[in-house]
């Protein structure tokens, strides 16, 4: 097996923890641990009512550039990435929910680490062909709003309560969360969610096809005015294509930073 096969086989696993059969059960455990927690029920109802919000933003922008070619062709922006923004809003909340903390160097921590894999769910959705890079800094830059007004009620309540946790959650609840991280991508169920949007876009829009990227692109090397003045849409991704399908190509320090994590971490690979 070659590094580029190793590669691929690890960034398909982690843009799998963006899938919505994934992300949200998550969101509905990390909204179920803060309503439990003293003092974070009011922030639990915030966050849901937030992610729902930054859900209906995405979607519209994947409507509107799908049905009626609302995009930008000069960044290559075809919609928000959904991916990368339920990653950024639902993973930082769900690991700070499972390790609460009075520290707000340990609260750092755990927000970190959340973001972290955040972001290379979105950057394995440019690896795999999904998403531009500016569809992926769009969606978890909205994620990250979410996610920072949550944090920040979340820091409020949990200094107020100051609670303290057992050494055995301490424990558990990472190895909990890296063996459903893990198991997840392999096992969990797949949801084509792009092909239900597509044919939602074109019901309301009335089209027959979508727009797509590559009549976006093609509009933008002809002629800059046409292309400045006139939205466009982009390529309706049935599967995920390679980045250069997308007018880039994606940088080798890319693939080859995946063939090193996948040799720390194997069985992401296995989605």
């Amino acid at each position: 097996m070659n590094g580029g096969t190793i590669g691929g086989m690890f960034w398909h696993g982690v843009t799998r923890m963006g899938e919505g059969p994934i992300l949200l059960p998550a969101a509905l455990l990390a909204a179920w641990l803060l309503a439990l927690q003293r003092g974070n029920r009011r922030t639990a109802g915030i966050w849901l009512v937030s992610l729902g919000l930054a859900v209906l933003v995405t979607l519209a922008s994947k409507f509107a550039f799908l049905g009626w070619g609302l995009g930008w062709a000069a960044l290559n922006f075809s919609g928000v990435s959904g991916h990368a923004m339920m990653a950024a809003a639902v993973y930082p909340v769900l690991f700070a929910a499972l390790i609460p903390t009075p520290s707000a160097l340990g609260r750092g921590c755990t927000a970190g680490a959340g973001i972290a894999l955040a972001s290379l769910v979105g950057i394995s959705r440019v690896v795999v062909g999904a998403h531009s890079w500016s569809e992926v800094i769009a969606g978890l830059a909205m994620g990250g709003v979410v996610t920072a007004v949550v944090l920040s009620g979340m820091a409020l309540a949990t200094l107020r309560s100051s609670p303290r946790m057992s050494f055995t959650r301490l424990l558990a609840a990472p190895l909990a969360l890296g063996l459903w991280l893990t198991m997840m991508p392999a096992f969990g169920p797949s949801l084509n969610s792009h092909s239900m949007i597509t044919e939602w876009s074109l019901r309301l829009s009335g089209r027959s096809a979508p727009y797509t990227r590559g009549e976006m692109l093609r509009e933008l090397r002809r002629g800059g005015k046409a292309a400045s003045r006139e939205p466009h849409g982009a390529r309706a991704f049935a599967k995920a294509r390679p980045s250069s399908a997308l007018g880039y190509h994606t940088p080798p320090f890319i693939h080859a930073s995946g063939v090193f994590v996948w040799v720390l971490f194997p069985p992401l690979s296995l989605g």
